[in-house]
C-alpha cells in the first residue's frame, strides 16, 4: 500500500524545505526589483533588468512537486508576479506606484491585491472615495459594472475602482471544507458514479478548493499586513453567457491580470488596423491564446508530463465564442437577448460540457483528485501528531 502513495513522508518533509527555499528566493528577487525600479529608468532599460527574475519565477516552480504548493506557488509567482512585474519594466501596474513598502511591495507582486487598509481614513481620503465608488460600481446589480471591467468592452479599465469583496462568514468556509472533504471520500466510489455525475462534483470541488485557499491568503493578508484580496469568484452559477462567466464571474484574479497585460496592449495595436468598433474582437482572441499557454504551462508544473493541447484547445474554443458573442452584441445593439431563465442553463452546461471533454482529461492525467486525497490525509496525519505531541507535553507538566 505504502508503494502506491505519491507523497511519502520524507517527501513530503523534502517538499516543505523546498517550498521555503523556493519563497525565500522569491522574496530575495522582488527586493531586488523593488530596489532597482527606484534607480533603472522605466522602459527597455527596465524590462531588461526584470527579465532575469521573470525566468526564475518561470523555473521555481519546478523544484515543487505537489498539488497545492506547486499549483498555488506556480499561480503566484510564474503568472501573476511575472505578468506584474513586466508592467513594472514600463512604468504600469500596481507595482509601479512609488509610494509602495517594500512589505507591502512583495505582497502586491504575489498576491491578487486589491488596496491597502487605512485606519480611520479622513473622509475626503481617496481610500473613502475609492469605497464610494465600489459600491456604485453596480458589480452586484444585473447591470454591467463601469471602466472596462469586463474583457470585450471597450471602456479603459481602472484597477483602483472595483468590487470590494464582503467577508465570507467563518461558517460559510467551514460548509465549505467539509463538502471538500466529502467529495474526495466520493472519490473513491468513482467506479460506480456515472460520468456525468463526477463532471459535476469535480467543477463543484474545483470552485470550493480554489474559494477555500484564497480565502484563507486574503484573512492572513488582512490581519498581517492590512491588504485586501480581490474576490476570486462573483457567484460563476449565475453566469448568463460566455463573456459574463469569463469576465465578470469566474477567476477575476486571471481576469484582470490578463486586461492589463495583453488585452489593452492588443486592443490599442487592432485598433490601428481596423475600426474601433471591431478592434476588440482579435484583441480578446489574443487574451484567450494567453491564458492558454498559461494554464499549459501551471498544468505542466501540477504534472510534469508532454502538453496534450487540450488545455489549449478549450481556451481557444471559449475565445471565439465570447468573440462571435461580442459580434453578435454589436450587431443588434441590445435590442435582444435570451432570458436568464434560458442563458444560465445554457452556459453552465456549455462550460461543463466542453470541460469534461477538454479541461478535467488533464486534470486526471495528473491525478490530480488522488494526489489531493493524498495531501489531504498527509495534513490530517500531521496534525493528529502534533496534538498528540501537546497532549504528551501536557502529561509530563502535570505529572
Amino acid at each position: 500500500m505504502e508503494g502506491e502513495m505519491y507523497y511519502p513522508s520524507y517527501t513530503l518533509e523534502r517538499e516543505m524545505s523546498n517550498f521555503i527555499k523556493v519563497w525565500i528566493s522569491v522574496v530575495v528577487c522582488l527586493c531586488y526589483c523593488y530596489f532597482s525600479a527606484k534607480f533603472v529608468p522605466k522602459g527597455m532599460p527596465r524590462l531588461f533588468s526584470i527579465v532575469p527574475i521573470v525566468s526564475l519565477f518561470l523555473a521555481l516552480p519546478l523544484k515543487l512537486h505537489s498539488l497545492h504548493l506547486g499549483g498555488t506557488t506556480a499561480f503566484a509567482i510564474a503568472w501573476l508576479s511575472n505578468f506584474k512585474l513586466l508592467l513594472l519594466g514600463f512604468g504600469k501596474g500596481p507595482l509601479s506606484d512609488p509610494s509602495l513598502s517594500l512589505p507591502h511591495f512583495i505582497a502586491i507582486a504575489c498576491f491578487p491585491i486589491i488596496r491597502i487598509q487605512q485606519q480611520n481614513p479622513p473622509p475626503n481620503s481617496p481610500s473613502n472615495q475609492e469605497k464610494s465608488l465600489d459600491q456604485d460600481d453596480g458589480h452586484n446589480s444585473q447591470t454591467p459594472p463601469p471602466n472596462g471591467h469586463n474583457i470585450g468592452e471597450n471602456r479603459p479599465y481602472n484597477p483602483r475602482i472595483t468590487q470590494k469583496a464582503g467577508h465570507t462568514s467563518v461558517w460559510n468556509y467551514a460548509v465549505n471544507g467539509v463538502l471538500v472533504a466529502l467529495f474526495l471520500r466520493v472519490y473513491q466510489y468513482s467506479d460506480h458514479i456515472h460520468p456525468k455525475g463526477m463532471l459535476v462534483i469535480y467543477c463543484i470541488q474545483i470552485y470550493l478548493t480554489l474559494k477555500i485557499i484564497l480565502g484563507t491568503a486574503a484573512a492572513v493578508a488582512r490581519a498581517v499586513l492590512g491588504l485586501e484580496l480581490e474576490p476570486q469568484f462573483d457567484k460563476p452559477y449565475l453566469s448568463t453567457s460566455p463573456q459574463n462567466f469569463w469576465g465578470k464571474r469566474w477567476n477575476l484574479v486571471a481576469s484582470r491580470s490578463l486586461r492589463s497585460t495583453v488585452y489593452e496592449p492588443a486592443l490599442c495595436i487592432s485598433a490601428r488596423v481596423i475600426r474601433r468598433k471591431w478592434a476588440s474582437l482579435p484583441a480578446v482572441m489574443c487574451t484567450f491564446v494567453v491564458s492558454a499557454l498559461m494554464h499549459e504551462i501551471v498544468f505542466y508544473y501540477l504534472g510534469r508530463s508532454q502538453p496534450t493541447w487540450e488545455i489549449t484547445w478549450f481556451f481557444l474554443l471559449h475565445g471565439a465564442c465570447v468573440v462571435v458573442e461580442i459580434w453578435i452584441k454589436k450587431l443588434v445593439m441590445g435590442r435582444w437577448g435570451l432570458p436568464r431563465l434560458i442563458s444560465t442553463p445554457m452556459t453552465l452546461g456549455f462550460v461543463m460540457v466542453t470541460g469534461y471533454w477538454l479541461f478535467f482529461p488533464q486534470l486526471l492525467r495528473c491525478k490530480a483528485d488522488a494526489r489531493a486525497f493524498e495531501e489531504y490525509a498527509f495534513l490530517g496525519g500531521f496534525v493528529k501528531d502534533v496534538v498528540a505531541g501537546v497532549e504528551d507535553l501536557q502529561f509530563l507538566f502535570t505529572a
